[in-house]
């Protein structure tokens, strides 16, 4: 592939990261957006893969791959602490009796059921269930932070190699929007630095080359007398 390529794949790739987002401001997507998403990371992937080769800089693509199966496995462990806490503990059924008084405690029967909020009071809502609530998501900020700090590793990179500071503002966007997902401006700036991803990899040209001296004539031995 050449630079041309992997740029443009690059650009495809934020872009379909941020396709998700559009998305769900007009109808609420599910399982398909994180698909999209996925395909998007998975292009820029391949696009830092090629890139990593071009500017003969491993850490490129090392630094995005480290961030990638870092974010994976956040994924997955709050995956498996969030059904810990709903499956395997009372937290959340005691809530859910609250709510639902003639519940029998089977899951399946929820669907026929309607809630009684006056029955809800802020004991039953603290400390447990925000505290479980909490833990969950702390799970996956900690993870968040560190994938984006490796991401941030492989963008400064790249701006140096390619000469395109933007990259090196989308990483620095990437890590402070990741520290502040625990608010709302924290998702705005990784929105931001998704786009500016996206734009950086379209910016991409070709390095001029360099003109090479001509090598010296070697000497010329002086002919015998």
């Amino acid at each position: 592939m050449t630079l041309e390529s992997d740029s443009i794949l690059g650009g495809v790739g934020a872009i379909l990261m941020l396709t998700p987002i559009f998305t769900v401001a007009i109808r609420p997507g599910g399982a398909v957006l994180g698909v999209i998403a996925l395909i998007g990371f998975i292009l820029v992937l391949v696009a830092l893969h090629g890139l990593a080769d071009y500017y003969k800089e491993d850490g490129i693509f090392e630094n995005a791959l480290y961030g990638f199966i870092v974010a994976m496995v956040g994924v997955v462990a709050t995956a498996i602490a969030a059904i810990y806490v709903v499956f395997y503990t009372s937290i959340v059924k005691d809530f859910l009796y609250d709510i639902y008084p003639g519940w029998n405690g089977k899951w399946q029967s929820l669907a026929g059921l309607k809630p009684v909020a006056p029955n809800i009071i802020m004991s039953d809502i603290t400390p447990g269930l925000v505290g479980a609530l909490f833990s969950v998501l702390a799970i996956l900020w900690i993870f968040l932070i560190v994938s984006a700090f490796f991401n941030r590793r492989s963008l400064k990179t790249l701006s140096t190699k390619a000469s395109v500071k933007l990259f090196s503002t989308a990483g620095l966007l990437l890590l402070i929007g990741a520290v502040l997902t625990i608010v709302f401006i924290g998702l705005v700036l990784i929105w931001i630095a998704v786009l500016l991803i996206a734009i950086a990899f379209f910016l991409m040209k070709p390095q001029p080359q360099q003109p090479t001296a001509p090598a010296a004539a070697p000497p010329q031995t002086p002919a015998p007398v």
